[in-house]
């Protein structure tokens, strides 16, 4: 069972990693391909259509690369998201110490207001005893 998380995050890992470069390059090529047709470049086909029909399919294929750009991105903060959702499920060695941490410092805190209680009680029982003194020794009794 121990050697299946190691198989398993580096499994993840490599996903998140194919998943961003897939992403990344397919925002790459949409956007290219959307220059080239900005451009005019179109290709052979250009003498097969006639103008009004080459525009039109120019335009329908720029949204259709521009909505697989917006996907990519989408997809993008999706992959992010995924990420921290991991970090912050698995990130056990970072919890641990910052659980040690806080330990630590309640630790101490503790520590210190336990002695500042106990020279507290040291002072008030010497000055109760020099109070119980005084009245016992007092002639206004």
């Amino acid at each position: 069972m121990h050697r299946n998380l190691p198989q398993n995050k580096e499994a993840l890992l490599k996903s998140y990693t194919t998943r961003l470069k897939e992403d990344v390059k397919s925002m790459l090529e949409n956007f290219e391909e959307i220059i080239r047709l900005a451009k005019g470049e179109r290709g052979e086909n250009e003498s097969q259509l006639n103008r009004m029909t080459q525009i039109e399919q120019d335009t329908l294929e720029m949204q259709v690369r521009a909505a697989n750009i917006v996907r990519a991105g989408e997809s993008l903060m999706k992959l992010v998201s995924d990420i921290k959702q991991y970090l912050i499920l698995n990130d056990f060695p970072s919890v641990n110490e910052a659980i040690t941490q806080n330990s630590k410092l309640f630790r101490t805190k503790q520590q210190e207001c336990d002695q500042k209680l106990m020279s507290l009680r040291d002072d008030i029982a010497a000055d109760l005893y020099d109070l119980e003194d005084e009245y016992f020794t007092s002639i206004y009794k």
